[in-house]
């Protein structure tokens, strides 16, 4: 989960409104709560609509591929620069929100629905990463900070779907739908409303193809780029396999209980992107990143264990991955932009992040697979795989002493 950044502008200092961070942090979690929202009730839908199994990795796996389209069409037409970025997010929130509620029109089949995922995923692309544009156009110092609150505004609307599944226990998914297209329209309308246009935004470079070679050929960044293409390898196959393996370790709790505990296990995510983002100031962003990366891989490996444990140390093992899975991800972002030639960051980052999305749609379809053909216990060791070699990769950066802080390693999305 990433996003390019701009660089500040030399306007003076102005004064910025206390509402305005917790307004777009409101937002992006309302915006983003679409991202999930069919995942919160593909079980309803394979029971009474007759989806096939493991079409959670189908649906998800579009919206990844919508998203990734998105991203390189509104870079490249610069769709955020062009006109104002509050009211593209507000554009974009509308029609995401009437995408969830057309689900509740069309043929309830499993290719009507990749379609409508992959419609979201490309109006995703002017929510996640305009918003955070939104947040660098009010933040000239201490956008590290700001942009590692609204990570963990974009985890906890991924965990949003879950947590209104688990609060209306009797629902319908029709139900479910309704109140997530509600609730992003609400969050689109308080952006526009609540949060102008802020007085450092400036225009972002358009993407140069010639950045491409700098993720490959300058040591530093191929490091971060490498530890997060890691990242993505485990992140969203964990974020679809998580309700199986609470469906797996709780297969009498009622579907509202099952909710609640996939909204807990991604929602403390949120949590590992502020405190990373504080703990980065410290230590560096490369050794947080590592860190948090290193315990999900462990996490992983002792799956075939941990999976049946008793109920107080499967609770504390896979909550505690639920943390680190996530926790790294701003860390990530920083250390690339902070990192690549200041033409080429819109570009490097872009790019990084199209070919992160894309790995993640290979490792959704590949895991959800293999779980249905072999079990969790026999797959899960293996979301280690990403993890260990982005481990491999940022150990240059690691070793390096975390001098300049928080201008070298501080956390942002």
């Amino acid at each position: 989960m990433r996003v390019p950044l701009t660089e500040p502008s030399a306007a003076p200092a102005v004064p910025r409104p206390a509402h305005i961070l917790p307004a777009i942090a409101v937002s992006q979690f309302a915006g983003t709560s679409l991202w999930f929202a069919l995942n919160a009730v593909v079980p309803d839908l394979e029971r009474r609509a007759g989806l096939p199994p493991g079409s959670a990795g189908w649906l998800t796996s579009a919206v990844q591929v919508g998203f990734i389209l998105g991203t390189l069409v509104f870079a490249l037409l610069a769709v955020a620069d062009r006109f104002s970025p509050r009211w593209v997010f507000t554009a974009c929130g509308l029609l995401g929100s009437a995408l969830a509620l057309a689900t509740l029109w069309v043929p309830t089949n499993l290719g009507t629905l990749v379609l409508l995922r992959l419609a979201t995923g490309f109006i995703l692309a002017g929510i996640y990463p305009v918003g955070m544009k939104i947040a660098a156009g009010w933040y000239a110092g201490g956008l590290g900070w700001a942009l590692g609150v609204l990570v963990g505004a974009l985890v906890l609307g991924t965990a949003a779907p879950f947590g209104l599944r688990a609060l209306g226990a009797q629902w319908r998914w029709e139900d479910v739908m309704v109140a997530v297209a509600l609730v992003a329209a609400a969050g689109s309308l308080l952006m526009a409303v609540a949060v102008p246009d802020g007085p450092h935004l400036r225009r972002a470079p358009r993407i140069d193809p010639r950045a491409l070679a700098v993720l490959w050929r300058h040591p530093p960044v191929r490091a971060s780029a490498f530890g997060y293409f890691g990242h993505m390898w485990e992140l969203y196959a964990f974020f679809v396999l998580v309700p199986l393996i609470v469906a797996h370790r709780w297969p009498d709790l009622t579907a509202a209980g099952q909710s609640a505990w996939v909204f807990a296990i991604v929602g403390v995510g949120a949590l590992a992107c502020v405190l990373g983002g504080l703990l980065a100031r410290r230590a560096g962003g490369a050794r947080v990143a590592s860190a948090l990366l290193g315990t999900g891989a462990l996490c992983a490996l002792a799956s075939p264990w941990m999976i049946d444990a008793p109920a107080a140390a499967w609770a504390a093992w896979i909550v505690l991955w639920g943390f680190c899975v996530s926790g790294d991800s701003p860390q990530f972002s920083a250390l690339t932009a902070q990192n690549a030639p200041r033409e080429w960051v819109g570009s490097v980052l872009t790019f990084a992040n199209c070919i992160g999305f894309s790995l993640s749609v290979l490792t959704i379809l590949g895991f959800s697979a293999a779980a249905a053909a072999w079990g969790l216990a026999a797959v899960l060791p293996a979301l280690a795989i990403g993890p260990v070699l982005g481990l491999w990769a940022m150990a240059p950066l690691c070793s390096e002493r975390p001098a300049g802080l928080p201008a070298r390693s501080g956390g942002t999305a």
